[in-house]
């Protein structure tokens, strides 16, 4: 792959990664309810992309191969505010915050820690998503789950494939972006099944 056609998959998944989370802290906001989303499962996928974001300053991988993740983060930390406030449970959110610094300290006390965290991670940010289809196939109900959202998940993932295998060859990436591409496609694909249903009903 040329050059230039790499610096544009970088360049379209930092567009996209901009504003990735905006459709559904603009859902969550308008309608002021966190009804669909799981508290649980973004809990999983923030504590999967600090995992992710350490692991690849640690070991020194190119930036324009993980610029994305603090916005991303930035992003999920407003959300999950705005969950756990619409929710009721706004309070817990300095246990989580605390909870977050202290992982990201000890990630890189040993070698060891970030390989196996890392090993996790995949792990974990499947964990995610399947907790947010199980919180959808419960319900019944999209709620106010985006999926333009999703769907912007699942180009980044695709993109962040390409990207691995033209710069890092990292394996255990790799894996964990394929395995994100197929689990986004499933969690909009859901979403938007039960939008279809929720209208024809």
């Amino acid at each position: 792959m040329a050059p230039g056609l790499l610096d544009l998959v970088h360049l379209t998944t930092w567009a996209v990664c901009a504003v990735i989370k905006l459709p559904q802290l603009v859902a969550v906001l308008k309608a002021r309810s966190a009804w669909g989303l799981s508290v649980g499962s973004l809990l999983l996928e923030l504590a999967g992309f600090l995992v992710f974001l350490r692991y690849q300053i640690y070991y020194g991988y190119p930036l324009e191969t993980y610029l994305e993740y603090p916005i991303i983060i930035a992003q999920d930390v407003i959300l999950l505010f705005c969950i756990m406030h619409f929710s009721g449970k706004a309070k817990r959110a300095l246990f989580y915050a605390v909870l977050f610094w202290a992982g990201w300290y000890m990630l890189t006390l040993k070698k060891w820690i970030i390989d196996v965290a890392m090993n996790l991670c995949t792990f974990i940010s499947a964990a995610s998503k399947l907790v947010q289809l199980q919180h959808l196939w419960q319900a019944k109900d999209s709620g106010q789950a985006s999926a333009l959202t999703w769907s912007m998940s699942a180009y980044t993932c695709a993109t962040r494939i390409i990207t691995t295998v033209m710069t890092t060859n990292d394996l255990a990436v790799l894996i964990r972006f394929i395995i994100m591409l197929i689990l986004n496609i499933w969690v909009t694909a859901t979403i938007l099944h039960y939008r279809k249903t929720k209208k024809t009903d």
